[in-house]
């Protein structure tokens, strides 16, 4: 079977080697917003398009969180990052824990924003329809956005992050992701992991809120931390920008290792 190769930029030349990667509604532009603003000499940044996004965005594949760590630690050995640590946006969120159960060995601390649980996250009937026609329904998708900031974004930003997410995604593998970050349960392989594992949750997520990470993270992970942001939604890195760059960059370093 040919390997595929992750589409990726690199920043920075520290050490301490974090991939970022990217949510359901984005590619891995998602992290614009932070990128200048990054400790680029203690850290070395990866962004990273999952297929079906970017410039993977007529990649191949199952579309599934698992295989998405299969192919960050395929990127890692070419890469070569022995160890590295994983920051991932709500169902990169879940990609990251995916780590946890895939290869604990090589993960020196992951960080979850706005994190989709490794439980899931089961969605009643009419949400359901409402995230599964956000496939080919651009309406739909600025209503997720919408609710899950709080309500309080304006109009021009949430038109910008529809066009942007229907650029940058394919209307298929889009569905397909759905069915993998929403539905799959795979928590018995992760629950009691010793990875350091921040999670930072937006105040104003509905969805996705500080109550439901102190529920399922923090209770699987014995050294886990929450962090809530109040002035953020589901969107850090737009909404809260260096607030969200300090208290990453600040869990990061807490791994005082230099090891690549």
């Amino acid at each position: 079977m040919t390997s595929f190769v992750l589409p990726h930029e690199v920043h920075g030349d520290g050490a301490h080697k974090v991939f970022a990667v990217h949510g359901w509604f984005a590619d891995r532009s998602a992290y614009a917003t932070v990128l200048p603003d990054l400790d680029r000499e203690t850290f070395t940044y990866a962004l990273v398009d999952l297929r079906g996004y970017g410039q993977a965005r007529d990649a191949t594949g199952e579309f599934t969180t698992a295989e998405a760590a299969r192919d960050l630690v395929e990127l890692a050995d070419r890469l070569g990052w022995e160890r590295f640590s994983v920051v991932g946006h709500s169902m990169g969120g879940a990609v990251a824990q995916r780590l946890l159960a895939m290869a604990p060995h090589r993960l020196r601390r992951i960080v979850g924003v706005s994190p989709v649980p490794a439980s899931g996250l089961p969605l009643p009937g009419e949400q359901w329809e409402l995230f599964a026609d956000a496939a080919h329904r651009p309406e739909n998708r600025r209503a997720i956005i919408d609710f899950t900031t709080g309500g309080r974004r304006p109009a021009a930003w949430l038109d910008r992050m529809v066009a942007t997410s229907l650029e940058r995604s394919d209307p298929k593998a889009f569905r397909a992701w759905l069915d993998s970050w929403a539905g799959e349960d795979f928590r018995a392989d992760v629950e009691d992991s010793l990875v350091p594992a921040l999670a930072v949750a937006g105040e104003l997520d509905p969805a996705l809120s500080p109550g439901l990470v102190q529920e399922t993270w923090m209770s699987w992970y014995p050294r886990a931390e929450l962090q809530a942001l109040s002035g953020a939604g589901h969107y850090p890195m737009d909404e809260t920008p260096l607030d969200l760059i300090q208290l990453v960059e600040d869990f990061l370093r807490e791994d005082g290792s230099g090891a690549a």
